[in-house]
């Protein structure tokens, strides 16, 4: 359990936000106009947004800046307050913020939860000492997958905040529920002032952390779709003319062409064809114009689209005519 210092280390703002019923358009369009506003600000590397979801009740936005000195001057920026002012039409109560810095990279995506707690200078070794009997609890639930402590942050922070993992919902909630987890909180009676945060799993890799924090944010689910559109066509349509021959029934060339292309999107169209091609569209730079790196993005998906489609007519219309 990690509690050193984070200087000179990556620093990730986690807020969340209540938003006023029917107003949900107009504040994702106006966090967007945010966080571009923060990706003119020195050390940043990246923002992302995540809308409500049973797990996560509130709007989540995350920012991650190279140095917590970066971040700071963004949080307390006058842009950052005047934006705050004009989007104060959408809120439904104040939002919650945590801040943590460094830390370690799990290998998939998994269940976040943030804990904050306020400590009193007197009370930290106690509290370090209930820490570590909480973990040590944690670690023997299924699906626990590591857990970390980050102290207050001088002028940004004055709460303890711990991060811990599970591989799934289901894992997490054995934990959060049990009796064991009951105790530990009624022998860390004093600490009980505390907020909890569920991360749902597709923001497990904003809690991913390298040293430098020169990691980007997964891409959009849009994105994905598109880029797996990409790579499925060609794919799906070499399979079946390459199997064709073979004159299998409807149901077993299906069965087969499936099972193939499953393989073959793992392991060759994925990596070495549509990450390369798309690789700056899905992971932008944050010093580049997200409207640039779209339409390139976009352009790229539909001249791509268009060679294969010409490619297969002219293959099965032209040159060989299926039955």
């Amino acid at each position: 359990m990690s509690t050193k210092r984070f200087e000179d280390t990556a620093a990730t703002a986690i807020i969340g936000q209540k938003v006023l019923p029917g107003a949900e358009r107009e504040y994702e369009m106006w966090q967007e106009d945010v966080n571009a506003a923060a990706a003119h600000y020195a050390g940043f590397l990246g923002a992302e947004n995540s809308p409500p979801t049973p797990r996560q009740p509130d709007w989540v936005v995350v920012y991650r800046f190279d140095s917590i000195a970066h971040l700071q001057a963004w949080i307390n920026s006058a842009t950052r307050q005047r934006f705050l002012h004009s989007g104060s039409a959408y809120f439904d109560g104040p939002a919650t913020q945590q801040v943590v810095s460094g830390g370690t990279e799990p290998t998939d995506p998994l269940v976040t939860v943030v804990v904050t707690h306020r400590v009193h200078p007197n009370s930290v070794d106690d509290f370090l000492d209930w820490q570590r009997r909480m973990t040590q609890e944690e670690s023997r639930f299924e699906g626990f997958r590591g857990t970390e402590l980050f102290r207050p942050i001088e002028g940004l922070q004055d709460e303890w905040t711990t991060l811990y993992r599970y591989d799934n919902a289901e894992h997490l909630d054995a934990w959060l529920t049990s009796a064991r987890r009951r105790e530990l909180l009624a022998e860390g009676e004093r600490f009980d002032d505390f907020k909890l945060r569920t991360i749902d799993n597709s923001f497990g890799s904003w809690f991913a952390f390298d040293e430098n924090g020169r990691e980007a944010p997964p891409p959009s689910d849009t994105k994905t779709s598109l880029a797996v559109w990409v790579g499925l066509y060609p794919t799906v349509v070499l399979l079946t003319l390459a199997l064709h021959p073979l004159g299998m029934p409807f149901w077993l060339g299906l069965l087969v062409g499936n099972l193939f292309s499953s393989f073959l999107m793992s392991f060759v169209t994925m990596p070495y064809y549509v990450n390369r091609l798309l690789r700056r569209w899905l992971r932008p730079s944050p010093a580049e114009s997200r409207t640039k790196t779209h339409l390139i993005g976009l352009g790229i998906v539909a001249t791509v689209t268009v060679f294969w489609a010409v490619v297969f007519y002219l293959v099965t219309t032209v040159f060989w005519t299926l039955p």
